[in-house]
Order: C-alpha cells, then structure tokens, then sequence
C-alpha cells in the first residue's frame, strides 16, 4: 500500500492553493507523485519543503525559471548550474538597482509635491520643475 500526502493535505501544509501545486508540478518543479490503488496524487513529505523553498526563493525575487535551475542543479548542456550563492549575489545586484532607481522616483515625487505641481502641462511650463528635469 502507498502512502504519502494527498493533494489538499501537501497544499495545506505548504500554504498554498491546489491548482499552484499542480502547476509546479507541470513545470517540473515538484516531481511526479505515485499514485494510490484509486488514482489520488501521494506526494512524499519532502514534497512540503520543496514547495517552501520555491514560495521562499520567490519571495527573495527569484523567478520560476531561476527556481528550477536551482533545484536541478544542472542546466541543459549538463554543466553545473550557477549556484545559490552565485545567484543571490545576482539577485542582490538586481535589487539594489531597483532600490536606486525607486529613491530617485520617490525624491523627485517629493519635490513635485513640496512645489505644489498640480498638472503636467502647467509644469512644463515652469522651469524649476522637477519631474522635467528628473
């Protein structure tokens, strides 16, 4: 007799919803489950932590495709895949670009409010705007 996690009990554990499961599942990023003796998916505990690690990398900005990567370990051509290490230093890079770009768009909101600028056209028309010389 199988045993193992059903579907709603690994998605509960993992906080997720049923059709996400499936989906990484279809995307290669859960494994195919055994099967019980009536067709149910039974999925082994380890499935629980693997979907936590995916929701937990995602979180930290890594796409689907990253996330695959780094479960595989290997890419296509069978060389080692960039390792995490390696890719939260990519990551980090990335984001400390957006965190740049972000404060440039909130000092520029700040001083387009601290001058009252209350239309586009009106604006450009003035030339101490600062969403014109942003």
């Amino acid at each position: 007799m199988n045993t193992g996690l059903r579907t709603g009990e690994v998605a509960a554990a993992a906080g997720l919803n049923i059709q996400t499961l499936r989906y990484y599942e279809r995307r290669g990023l859960l494994a195919e489950p055994t099967r019980s003796p009536g067709g149910h998916r039974l999925y082994p505990e380890q499935a629980v932590t693997t979907l936590r690690l995916i929701k937990a990398a995602q979180r930290l900005g890594f796409t689907l495709d990253e996330v695959a990567e780094l479960l595989a370990g290997t890419r296509a051509k069978g060389r080692p895949a960039a390792g995490l290490h390696a890719r939260a230093v990519a990551k980090l890079t990335e984001v400390d670009a957006k965190l740049a770009e972000l404060t440039s768009m909130r000092e520029t909101l700040r001083a387009a409010v601290a001058a009252g600028c209350e239309d586009l056209r009106v604006c450009d028309e003035s030339p101490c705007c600062p969403i014109l010389s942003s």
